[in-house]
């Protein structure tokens, strides 16, 4: 994994994520370089300052795009805005929820995504799904090709947003012939940063509620809808479909069998946390008020006991040097999934790349895999 931060796990994770959302190298080197020195004090300290560094950058970025549209140059400004979406998105992610200037920014990299696709031509489809007296945002991605496309459902783990799920994945799936629909689920982006929802753990519930959505769409194969996610999606995902019969397939990116589990771990500084601030950011996530409540949620957080009740097809891909998450959840997943017709854990090596947590480090040789893998499911169909 590129580290520009030298043992600064949670900004080196950040970096690399938002370079497989189409980041250029030499700007975030430049921006990188502002706070390279306050990087060695911490995850925690310093992230106002990559803030404001970040956000000059995305700042930047919107002023050429708009001078490009100005000029009459369209997809010269989509991709501009593109890249800015995905410094926003960076920058924001990074801070303590209570830190206000996060919300602006959240709102300014919403808008830049739309401004994005709506100069790129690039056909995606913002959607909000009603759920239990609110609603959830989702980012649909057509499949090309005619006639009604099979759909995955693809939701966020405990800190990305949908809109890094979509600059992360491109085309793979739709050039592929399969559509996408990348949620922000209750716990995650603008349902829980806008409306409010917090993570729950019977995830059903919501993903029923994207089936909903999706069956009521003339371009969507209703007999072929898929449930995918990467990271705490790794539990989301086969959890939702597990109990959610509508759905045909499963792919968690990587294993995530007992996240639950995994909190006692960290609070025993085992293993690597994903975003600064992270025991605030975990009780926003899910809604509780203190630590005590926290731990006491957390044994519902696991596919223990649920996994036999896996009936469909079942992916799962793990990277050889996931710091974050144990590979031996990996393993439980597949090896308790005992009632599903075809289950396969991939592990990704450094022949391959991709083998940091969710393949931060390379995300092309597992979007890939997954896509081909989907695919040829849902051709059995």
């Amino acid at each position: 994994m590129y580290e520009p931060f030298p043992g600064n796990y949670v900004w080196n994770l950040s970096v690399n994520i938002c370079l497989c959302m189409g980041a250029a190298m030499g700007e975030i080197d430049k921006a990188n370089d502002e706070v390279r020195e306050i990087a060695r004090e911490g995850a925690d300290k310093g992230t106002a300052a990559f803030f404001d560094s970040w956000g000059r950058m995305a700042d930047r970025l919107v002023e050429l795009g708009e001078e490009c549209e100005a000029a009459g140059n369209a997809l010269s400004a989509g991709e501009k805005y593109r890249r800015a979406t995905a410094y926003y998105m960076t920058a924001e992610r990074m801070q303590a929820r209570d830190y206000e200037p996060r919300k602006r920014m959240y709102r300014t990299m919403l808008d830049t995504m739309q401004r994005a696709i709506d100069a790129s031509g690039l056909g995606w489809e913002r959607i909000d799904i009603p759920f239990e007296g609110s609603s959830f945002p989702g980012l649909f991605i057509p499949g090309e090709g005619e006639g009604p496309r099979p759909t995955m459902v693809f939701c966020n783990g405990l800190d990305s947003v949908k809109e890094m799920i979509a600059l992360s994945i491109g085309d793979t799936f739709a050039r592929r012939g399969i559509s996408v629909l990348a949620v922000d689920q209750p716990g995650v982006g603008e349902a829980l940063r806008l409306n409010g929802l917090p993570a729950i753990p019977d995830t059903e519930r919501w993903a029923g509620a994207a089936v909903d959505a999706l069956e009521a769409r003339a371009d969507v194969d209703k007999d072929r809808i898929g449930m995918m996610g990467w990271s705490l999606g790794g539990y989301y995902a086969p959890r939702a479909a597990i109990y959610e019969k509508r759905f045909k397939l499963c792919v968690a990116w990587g294993g995530n069998h007992d996240w639950g589990g995994l909190q006692s771990r960290r609070l025993k500084n085992e293993g690597e946390n994903p975003v600064p601030h992270y025991w605030e950011h975990v009780m926003w996530v899910w809604g509780q008020p203190d630590m005590a409540s926290f731990m006491a949620l957390m044994p519902k957080v696991t596919l223990n006991g649920h996994m036999e009740n896996m009936t469909v097809p079942f992916l799962i891909t793990h990277g050889a040097n996931d710091r974050q998450i144990p590979r031996e959840y990996a393993h439980q997943s597949r090896d308790q999934a005992i009632n599903s017709p075809r289950v396969e854990l991939k592990l990704f090596t450094e022949r391959e790349g991709g083998v940091e947590h969710c393949s931060a480090d390379n995300m092309e040789p597992v979007k890939s895999y997954i896509a081909d893998w989907v695919r040829d499911r849902f051709s059995e169909v």
